[in-house]
């Protein structure tokens, strides 16, 4: 096992550098205007070429590309050109992700509490009530376009249940309706897999087997069908927790939440070249470590997992 995880990181290591690598050269690629914001035209060329040699971008790409790795390793990713100019870009974005990753944490908990649980229902009671209820949700959920819905809770529940509007730090009651707007799909998602990951197990000798031997359905489904059904969701919650500091593009501009939904696009259409590049190499390492994290969890769950070239290998 340990094994697998030093290998595991060190290819996430690998290829996290190797995508790093790429977003330098990419960013090298565009436009210069990108660097000075609407003082642009306003520039001369001995300006512009003063300014970019400030900024190291005269300087030979291979010395380019040590200043950006020594730069990264201490932590600077530069200032806000146009977005916020002249601030650092860290001030900036740890602000929002704070903010994003408690709005994300708050509704991936409430996630995995209810989605688990109808999961559960319907696969213990399918074809049954529970089973066509949650089905009908799923279904509901995954079809209508989620600004459908996101209105109409702003709307009709702000009026039936007296909550704000719009987010307000100094209310917690502001916090309901943005959680639960982001926790509706990812409920409906967590309850389709598990209701799945459980029927499977449920159709597996080994069950047929323990109801032979006289075990308890409740024991059997505590023990063996939910502890294997979890195995291939537990690949998948370190991403779901990490990506929640993207925000939401919807939500958040909706109830007005000063987060990180909608900044890429902000940035890049306000040509912030360095802003661009930190949220590129953020959310790129984000799904990194994420998908790492996600292999490890899932072969702490299930030992049989090891990464070699034998029957049943990963």
């Amino acid at each position: 096992m340990m094994k697998y995880y030093v290998i595991r990181l060190f290819r996430s290591f690998l290829t996290l550098m190797i995508v790093i690598t790429i977003v330098f050269f990419l960013m090298r690629m565009m436009p210069i205007e990108g660097y000075f914001g609407s003082s642009f035209d306003k520039l001369d060329a001995g300006q512009i070429e003063a300014k970019l040699k400030n900024l190291g971008l005269l300087d030979p790409l291979p010395v380019q590309l040590k200043n950006f790795y020594m730069n990264l390793l201490k932590g600077d990713l530069g200032q806000s050109i146009t977005y916020r100019p002249k601030v650092d870009i860290t001030k900036i974005l740890g602000d929002k992700l704070i903010t994003s990753l408690r709005f994300g944490v708050a509704s991936l908990t409430l996630s995995l509490i209810v989605g688990l649980s109808l999961g559960i229902l319907m696969a213990r009671h399918k074809g049954k009530f529970w089973d066509k209820f949650g089905t009908c949700y799923v279904v509901g959920a995954n079809a209508v376009p989620a600004i459908i819905y996101y209105l109409f809770i702003q709307v009709f529940f702000t009026d039936i249940f007296k909550l704000p509007l719009l987010f307000d730090k100094s209310d917690p009651k502001s916090w309901i309706l943005p959680v639960l707007c982001l926790s509706l799909v990812t409920t409906a998602y967590y309850a389709m897999w598990i209701r799945r990951y459980m029927v499977d197990e449920l159709n597996k000798d080994y069950v047929r087997l323990a109801r032979a031997k006289g075990l308890k359905s409740k024991e059997i489904m505590v023990r063996h069908v939910m502890r294997n059904a979890f195995v291939p969701m537990a690949q998948y919650l370190p991403a779901s927790i990490l990506y929640t500091v993207a925000g939401s593009i919807y939500v958040e501009s909706l109830f007005s939440i000063p987060g990180t939904g909608g900044l890429l696009v902000t940035v890049i259409q306000r040509q912030d070249n360095t802003l661009v590049q930190a949220l590129v190499l953020l959310y790129s390492s984000i799904g990194i470590v994420g998908l790492m994290l996600g292999d490890i969890l899932m072969a702490t769950f299930d030992p049989r997992i090891k990464l070699s070239h034998e029957g049943g290998s990963r």
